[in-house]
């Protein structure tokens, strides 16, 4: 063991030089004479506090890979932390591979340090141009939940995930320590946590670095693992000793759980608190300031040493102390002793997503046909589909044709009962491994359904099981999606970069699947009534951002398998559980799919004199009942209804085909008046209608304007102004103003509808539920 440790040390110091040069050098990479002002970046961008850390748990995993040929993917959760990852990326070759100017060359080593925070150059963070990468490096907290998404259904794979002990100190990684409750051993991975505990964050002390090793090793045992603490004199071979007691305690319960007679869990799996001191092997002091083991070394230290002597003198003797030249020459790049930590190249860490590749494959989800779960509408109108019925009915036959491959779960932070995907227990199970009571339901070890009431949590599960090259969907109340809007919009970020790096694989859609919609939580009330995850998304350019608002079950069938489909997006779908009218046949439904919009001609006059259209299927539903009043009342008024399917950055319609000027002119008309009515906040739409022109003289947009209470569905709308009724009374104020209705007809429509809206305030208050009128109202085919 003492070779193997002395070739870690060296590891290492060839490392933290490299991961230093890169912050700093611009020039004299190899300090072939002495260090000058002009050898150093105008501008010190970067974090050194934590590489130090990072390096040697690297070369430590590289050692036990080497020895055990163990598959490992390297989950590094201090983002930060980069110039530590990209050196250790240089050092085993990966780097190379995808970038030929970074090989292991003075000329490679000199590219990868003038390009890092460098103007289209390296980012500063973790980030998807860097092989082996599946999180985001800019934001923390979400490399824990990954990691554990990333080890569903690979019974060979560990994760190491670094987690840094500021990072631990965010909420996405507190409550994914519970994620090892949903892992069965038998078929899954198994993740080894690493907390580097170096006392330290940006410019204090963090908890976990005043916490005692005792009441450490509470917190961690009390959430299920086996802490071994690694710290002090003799760290290396501590921390060998270590990594092979985690390996061998991971095999032994997975031998156990994998065996035939094996009971269910808990399972204590181990996991490592290292402590290393901030700026570990870095300047100790400089103006009197302490540095290592201080939060000063946080980010740059000498960050004036372009310009100051004293840091300069006080760089170049920290980074000669690494020797580098003993480890690197320029003759002929690493040093061959070196070489023995590096793994073959299958088993490199950089090279851990056995999707990365381009030639790796992409494997789709074998799907049933949408019209094998579709319902009768050839009578526009007839009542009985239920979106999310229909939805789990079809969920269940793709776990069903797809168990032998074991590359789909539904991720379901509430209960997927409520939200009526239960049918797919009929063919698997919610994932728990903690002990099960005689009382639970579909609840078993091996469950494909992981339900935890942490968005956060699951989110990170379905980033690591998508970004490996499995599929999933996402299935969340639509107010409590918000909680994890930045870290969608953290992948939104990381999937750009993605599909614009040549290298990196084809991944599976992200699907969401928002539902208990605000116009159906009257019940829960204001706190449950929130549209604005779409708005946020919809903001995101590059046209992979696809929110689907389909009006009835057929066409949910249709989106949701397109969405099945699909690769390298981020689908949203945005879709109620109630039952409700069915619209479309699925050869109609298939067909605005197509488009992402469409003229529905059953409630359609041929040349109108407005246009009424609605996004969502309880504002589908409202804008025809408002048509269908107005036919009653004003035949003469003509009228058409376009209905909007999908909605993206580019604009209304299907993306690949998004709707121009021309076509929109074509639904819309040139000079029409048109009332949309729409599912999330009005501005959101009027965002989109801006792009073409769509003025606020013409364009009438109504949708929720945070109004919201305990009461009934019906005043939901009505507190929103998207309700029949003000629709109605808007169309009869255009027309009015169109010279289409007489004065007189106009005060005595508005006048009635008026005096219903205040009918039905009244009737509420007293009865509590929406009158009969409205709560059993149906489209009739004659209403033109």
């Amino acid at each position: 063991m003492s070779d193997t440790v002395e070739l870690m040390r060296q590891y290492v110091r060839a490392a933290n030089y490299l991961s230093a040069a890169q912050i700093y050098l611009q020039d004299n990479f190899l300090l072939e004479r002495k260090l000058a002002p002009d050898d150093i970046k105008p501008r010190l961008l970067g974090h050194w506090g934590t590489c130090p850390g990072i390096n040697f748990v690297y070369a430590q995993l590289n050692r036990l890979i080497c020895e055990r040929e163990q598959r490992m993917l390297f989950v590094l959760g201090p983002g930060h932390g980069f110039p530590a990852l990209q050196a250790n990326l240089f050092l085993e070759g990966t780097l190379g591979e995808y970038y030929p100017e970074a090989d292991r060359t003075v000329a490679g080593l000199g590219y990868i340090a003038k390009n890092f925070s460098w103007p289209y150059g390296f980012p500063s963070h973790s980030n998807p141009g860097a092989p082996g990468v599946i999180v985001e490096g800019g934001e923390l907290g979400y490399a824990l939940a990954t990691a554990y998404g990333a080890v569903l259904d690979q019974p060979d794979l560990i994760a190491a995930c670094v987690i840094g002990d500021g990072e631990a100190e965010t909420g996405a990684t507190a409550t994914a320590w519970h994620a090892n409750k949903l892992i069965d051993p038998k078929g899954n991975g198994a993740v080894l946590p690493i907390v580097h505990v170096n006392g330290y964050k940006i410019s204090g002390p963090t908890i976990y670095g005043r916490m005692s090793n005792k009441d450490l090793k509470a917190l961690f045992t009390g959430y299920g693992y086996e802490p071994i603490f690694v710290q002090g004199a003799n760290i290396y071979e501590k921390m060998a000793a270590a990594l092979d007691a985690a390996a061998d305690a991971i095999s032994r319960i997975q031998k156990v759980a994998r065996s035939s007679a094996a009971p269910d869990g808990p399972h204590r799996f181990p996991m490592i608190i290292l402590r290393t001191p901030k700026g570990w092997t870095g300047i100790k002091q400089l103006h009197g300031d302490k540095l290592e083991g201080n939060y000063l070394s946080h980010q740059v230290i000498a960050k004036e040493a372009k310009t100051n002597k004293e840091e300069l003198r006080a760089l170049e003797k920290w980074l000669c102390s690494y020797k580098f030249n003993e480890l690197f020459r320029s003759t002929d790049g690493l040093a061959p002793t070196l070489h023995a930590l590096v793994p073959p190249v299958h088993l490199r860490m950089g090279n851990g997503l056995r999707t990365q590749a381009r030639d790796a494959g992409y494997r789709p989800l074998t799907l049933p046909t949408a019209e094998q779960f579709s319902e009768d509408a050839t009578v526009p109108g007839t009542i009985g589909s239920s979106s999310m019925r229909r939805a789990g009915l079809f969920l269940k036959e793709v776990f069903t044709q797809n168990a032998e491959q074991r590359n789909f779960r539904l991720f379901s932070p509430d209960e997927t009962y409520s939200n009526k995907l239960d049918d797919v227990f009929a063919v698997t199970s919610r994932a728990f491994v903690l002990p099960k009571l005689p009382t639970d339901k579909d609840m078993t070890s091996d469950g494909r359904v992981m339900e935890m009431l942490s968005e956060h949590t699951l989110q990170g599960l379905m980033q690591g099981y998508v970004l490996t090259g499995r599929h999933a969907v996402f299935a969340s109340y639509e107010a409590f999606v918000q909680v994890v809007a930045s870290m969608a919009d953290q992948y939104a970020k990381f999937l750009k970069i993605a599909r614009e790096t040549s290298w990196r694989a084809d991944v599976p859609s992200f699907n969401y699947i928002l539902t208990s919609s605000g116009w159906r939580q009257e019940h829960n009330g204001f706190s449950h009534q929130n549209p604005g995850f779409i708005e946020s998304m919809l903001s995101k350019p590059g046209g992979f951002v696809h929110v689907y608002f389909p009006p009835d079950g057929n066409s949910m069938l249709a989106v949701l398998r397109r969405c099945l489909a699909s690769k390298n997006e981020i689908n949203i779908i945005v879709a109620g559980k109630t039952q409700e009218p069915r619209w479309l046949t699925p050869t109609l439904a298939e067909e605005e799919l197509k488009r992402g919009l469409m003229t529905w001609d059953f409630a359609s006059d041929s040349d109108p004199d407005l246009v009424l259209a609605a996004a969502g299927d309880y504002m589908t539903k409202e804008a025809l009942a408002a048509l269908s009043i107005v036919k009653q009342e004003a035949p003469e008024i003509l009228l058409r209804f376009v209905n909007i399917l999908e909605l993206g950055a580019a604009g209304i319609g299907n993306q690949a085909h998004a709707v121009t000027m021309d076509d929109f002119e074509a639904y819309f008309t040139k000079d029409k008046p048109v009332i949309v009515n729409f599912h999330g906040y009005p501005q959101t739409l009027k965002q989109v209608l801006f792009d073409y022109g769509g003025s606020s003289e013409r364009f009438s947009v109504h949708g929720y304007i945070e109004n919201g209470s305990t009461t009934t569905p019906f005043d939901m709308q009505v507190r929103n102004l998207t309700d029949r009724y003000h629709l109605a009374i808007e169309v009869f104020e255009q027309m009015l103003r169109a010279g289409k209705l007489s004065t007189e007809k106009a005060a005595r429509l508005n006048t009635t509808y008026e005096q219903k809206l205040r009918e039905h305030s009244e009737y509420i208050r007293v009865h509590g539920v929406d009158p009969d009128d409205i709560e059993l109202w149906q489209w009739k085919p004659t209403a033109l």
